[in-house]
């Protein structure tokens, strides 16, 4: 369960009563000449309830255990009037016990988003079923942000959640897009979640619950021991590199966590093993070598 109440305002405030997630949608279609551009605001409006009013689980989560996310949705290209391209942002963040600060668990970025969507179609989620490419792609993500959510609080915590976005993968090969199949290359939908259930991965499920429960939730009673307990956790990403330094999960995880990585270790009490962590980072992930300059030893 959580422990805190927590209020977060992202992008907008289009929110609604929720079931699992507080979400906030946004369908974005600046790059488009549409004479009906009605036709954004009803799907915004149709993922927003679609997302906040399905019972995603059988847990019942009280208003404050819901899960803050955003989804924004660019439209790129319309080849024709219910025919929708572009790309997906997804981000969730979850609350740190007995503190008003939200931590980002996903910020991924979907770049080959495609679906048709006629005005007022109504989405239904069938789990035994392909409905239609958007509706996989929602289901997808809302039980990805469930499972990653529920694996910071337990190691491996969000097993069904990833095991139910597993079946929207394989439901949604049906339907021909692509993103869903192994042969349809690297850095998919269908990529992230073998990745999330496969063992091999094992080190990246343990680092999100290590680095969140045990690192950042005890920070409020010892800043020192919860810095301690999240370097302990990163380190463990270079057994990940090791394994396959170009895995597509280390990637996600920095994306996500570079900047809180940062503030982290960039102020406050030494620990004994910073040192070690801002070489193992410059190691693993020189992309953002840049920022890791900031991390005080």
């Amino acid at each position: 369960m959580r422990r805190i109440a927590f209020v977060i305002v992202l992008f907008s405030i289009f929110q609604l009563q929720s079931q699992e997630l507080n979400c906030v949608v946004i369908v974005n279609a600046d790059q488009i000449q549409n004479t009906n551009s009605q036709v954004y605001n009803t799907l915004q409006n149709s993922i927003l309830e679609f997302l906040n009013n399905t019972k995603w689980t059988t847990n019942n989560y009280k208003p404050q255990e819901k899960i803050n996310c955003a989804i924004t949705i660019n439209i790129l290209e319309q080849p024709s009037s219910n025919d929708f391209k572009g790309n997906m942002i997804i981000q969730a963040s979850r609350p740190v016990y007995n503190s008003t600060y939200q931590s980002s668990i996903l910020n991924f970025k979907d770049d080959n988003v495609s679906f048709i969507y006629n005005e007022y179609q109504p989405l239904i989620y069938n789990e035994n079923s392909f409905e239609s490419n958007l509706v996989s792609l929602l289901a997808f993500y809302a039980y990805t942000i469930i499972g990653m959510d529920a694996d910071t609080f337990a190691f491996k915590g969000g097993e069904q959640y990833h095991k139910r976005a597993e079946n929207v993968v394989n439901q949604a090969q049906q339907g021909g897009y692509s993103g869903w199949n192994r042969i349809d290359g690297n850095n998919t939908r269908y990529q992230f979640n073998e990745n999330l259930l496969s063992p091999v991965y094992d080190d990246f499920r343990e680092i999100m619950y290590e680095y969140h429960l045990k690192g950042l939730d005890t920070m409020s009673e010892n800043k020192k021991d919860g810095k301690q307990a999240v370097a302990s956790s990163l380190m463990k990403l270079q057994n990940i590199y090791l394994r396959r330094a170009n895995a597509y999960l280390l990637r996600i995880f920095m994306d996500t966590k570079s900047d809180e990585i940062v503030d982290i270790f960039s102020d406050g009490p030494r620990i004994d093993n910073s040192a070690k962590l801002k070489e193992m980072l410059f190691k693993i992930y020189p992309t953002y070598n840049e920022k890791w300059e900031k991390i005080k030893i």
